[in-house]
């Protein structure tokens, strides 16, 4: 009986602590259930480097990178082109950040150039008669002259002439003659001491020596002994170096950046650890058709007549603007040729690609005339990926194309099978390279038909975009490429070299 008793007490004991245990285990699994149904459902899962590949699953990226999950309700209401990312995707993508500042930009301009003579002080020295030269005293270019000193002695009969003249006209005490005949001479530019001798002495002098009329350096030294010369004949130039010219060049984009009078610091090789001051004495009103640089002129003081002519100069221009601006980091902007964007931060772990106007770029910095205002974060980093999946959804306005060619038809084309259904951003495609501009990094190219659009083969003008190198491609290359349509232009953002133009087999890293 005590044993039956038992049985039954332990059998109604198992049942109650059975019951107990489901219960609390149903109300935990319906609490998860409750939480994770708060969670938003991610849209799809993509590649952190490549965000054209896709999947609808968690995995790996062909890189061997977990894949990053793109909710389905970041476009909900106005929030049009934001893209929302959890702090721990946010931390593993390396996402940085910087504030638009409102400061001064002054970034120097840094540049190459060479020293002149100061063409003001520089004289050219020609004879006003015809004759030859008796004697040289200057024997090459580069010896130093000072003021007054002899350079040569010239034997002219003309000369001869004029002192006889002088003399008769003297001797017959006719006063008009007389200054007639010296304004003569002086016009013919006889030397002051020549002409005190001639009327000391009342004797023809048969050679005249002229003199430095300046002190300075003697350069276009272009006669020997003996050589005949004629009025318009240089006979050599002498240029002062007590200050110096150098000529330098900037690239047409940093033309406004440059006025006369800024502050200009040089170095040389030749005098390691020497800095000279000097300034922006002129700017050329010219661009250079070819280089496309515009040239400035700089002065430098020579007290220690260091500086030469024709030596090679580092210079670094100063920008003294004192107007402040907005800059953001270089790095931020992101430049596809036809639009300059930056991903802007809207909220905790929320992210939008906004359209700026762009201004002056330096070697860090970008300078914003418009699309952000002072405080704004932008990203500097992992930019490109949040870029383009808020350019999916994006409210950037896209142009529009008129009726023309065929190539202009295949582009309206295709351009309406992106806008009919945005989750059909960019195709993947083989082409032939027809033509290739390197330097506006536009290629004509045969490409293939994309099945997922409908359409067929076409030939059309592509966009590569910043970050790919075009380096290894040329006309007939074969590659494997994909590409969006971004404001009305085909932007490839990444391709694979499959068959060089000769036909050789290649691999793109």
């Amino acid at each position: 009986m005590k044993t039956l008793y038992a049985i039954i007490v332990g059998g109604v004991g198992g049942v109650i602590l059975t019951a107990t245990i489901y219960s609390q285990f149903v109300s935990t699994e319906m609490d998860m259930t409750q939480s994770a149904s708060t969670e938003p459902d991610p849209l799809y899962w993509v590649a952190p480097m490549d965000p054209n590949f896709r999947r609808d699953e968690p995995g790996k990226s062909p890189m061997g990178m977990d894949l990053v999950p793109v909710f389905a309700d970041v476009n909900k209401g106005n929030d049009l082109g934001v893209v929302r990312i959890s702090p721990s995707v946010v931390n593993n993508l390396g996402v940085r950040t910087a504030k638009v500042k409102l400061t001064i930009l002054q970034e120097p301009i840094k540049t190459v150039g060479y020293v002149h003579y100061n063409e003001n002080n520089l004289v050219h020295v020609h004879p006003r008669v015809e004759g030859w030269i008796e004697k040289l005293y200057i024997k090459a270019a580069g010896e130093q002259v000072s003021k007054g000193e002899p350079l040569y002695a010239l034997y002219s009969p003309e000369l001869v002439n004029a002192q006889e003249e002088y003399l008769l006209a003297k001797k017959r005490n006719n006063q008009e003659l007389t200054l007639a005949a010296e304004s003569r001479l002086l016009a013919l530019q006889m030397p002051a001491q020549s002409m005190r001798e001639l009327k000391t002495s009342q004797v023809v002098q048969q050679t005249i020596v002229f003199n430095a009329p300046q002190s300075g350096v003697i350069d276009n030294l272009a006669i020997r002994e003996g050589f005949f010369v004629k009025p318009g004949t240089t006979i050599m130039s002498i240029g002062a170096l007590d200050d110096v010219w150098v000529k330098a060049e900037v690239f047409e984009r940093q033309a406004a950046q440059v006025k006369i009078g800024q502050l200009v610091t040089m170095t040389l090789g030749f005098v390691p650890g020497k800095t000279w001051q000097g300034q922006v004495d002129y700017v050329y009103p010219t661009v250079d058709a070819k280089t496309r640089t515009l040239r400035v002129r700089l002065r430098f003081d020579n007290a220690d007549m260091l500086l030469k002519p024709n030596m090679f100069a580092q210079v670094v221009i100063h920008n003294d603007s004192q107007e402040p601006t907005l800059l953001v980091p270089k790095d931020a902007v992101i430049r596809t040729g036809t639009q300059d964007r930056v991903v802007l931060v809207v909220g905790k772990g929320q992210y939008k690609s906004v359209e700026v106007n762009l201004g002056q770029v330096t070697n860090a910095f970008a300078q914003i005339l418009g699309g952000v205002e002072v405080g704004e974060q932008v990203v500097v980093s992992a930019q490109f990926l949040l870029d383009s999946e808020s350019s999916i959804h994006s409210d950037f306005m896209r142009m529009s194309l008129s009726p023309g060619n065929d190539a202009q038809k295949n582009r309206a084309d295709d351009v309406q099978v992106i806008t009919e259904d945005e989750k059909v951003d960019s195709a993947n495609v083989e082409g032939v390279i027809n033509h290739i501009n390197l330097q506006t990094r536009v290629a004509n190219i045969s490409r293939g038909p994309i099945e997922k659009w409908g359409r067929g083969p076409a030939t059309l003008d592509f966009v590569f975009t910043e970050r790919l190198s075009l380096n290894k491609l040329q006309q007939g290359d074969k590659i494997h490429f994909t590409f969006d349509i971004q404001n009305g232009d085909f932007l490839i953002t990444d391709y694979a070299l499959t068959m060089q133009g000769n036909g050789q087999e290649h691999d793109h890293d």
